[in-house]
């Protein structure tokens, strides 16, 4: 008789992350996980001691999966900035339970906006944006502050199902709130 497979740590937060992504965080239970991997809840209580520790694991693969979400431009048209704005609100649409349990659910990370604006997961879209706008980085993150909030208004709303999504609109406006945002940036080095 062959020897049972063995369910890895990872294989746990996989499954985890499926249950967030088809049911949402507040279902993350050991059973649910269990019945994803087709087995007893044993090996997922074997590799997380408590449901908060597999809810962060799960939380640090959605976070990845998002910031590699929003680098994944297609179309160029609008530059970096609007394509990652967009893919921002795109993935609200796509992947809502996930959007909210990045979030909507208290389940953050970092404490504040200013702790997750200098979060290794963002420094790839922080310097990208650095390119495309040519300031230095203050007023890099500043802008992105700026536009992140429009676009996270946006997505929470579409997320929550109360606003149904037109691009062509959300792209005008998110055009128009970065164009504002990088001329106040210029204005303010240039008094």
């Amino acid at each position: 008789m062959p020897p049972k497979a063995k369910i890895t740590k990872d294989m746990v937060v996989d499954a985890a992350f499926e249950v967030v992504r088809e049911e949402g965080a507040e279902n993350i239970n050991a059973r649910t996980v269990a019945k994803k991997l087709n087995c007893s809840t044993q090996p997922v209580m074997y590799h997380f001691a408590t449901i908060e520790e597999l809810k962060k694991a799960v939380y640090a693969k959605t976070d990845r999966y998002h910031s590699e979400y929003l680098m994944n431009i297609s179309e160029q048209l609008g530059g970096v900035m609007l394509g990652i704005g967009l893919n921002y609100i795109r993935f609200a649409i796509k992947e809502p339970h996930l959007f909210r349990f990045l979030f909507q659910s208290g389940f953050t990370i970092e404490n504040s906006l200013l702790e997750m604006i200098d979060s290794e997961e963002l420094k790839p879209i922080i310097s990208a944006m650095q390119e495309a706008i040519g300031m230095n980085m203050a007023q890099t993150k500043e802008v992105f502050l700026i536009i992140s909030m429009f676009a996270h208004g946006y997505a929470s709303i579409i997320a929550n199902n109360s606003l149904e999504y037109d691009e062509e609109l959300v792209a005008s406006h998110l055009e128009q709130a970065y164009r504002g945002a990088v001329l106040a940036m210029q204005e303010k080095a240039n008094p």
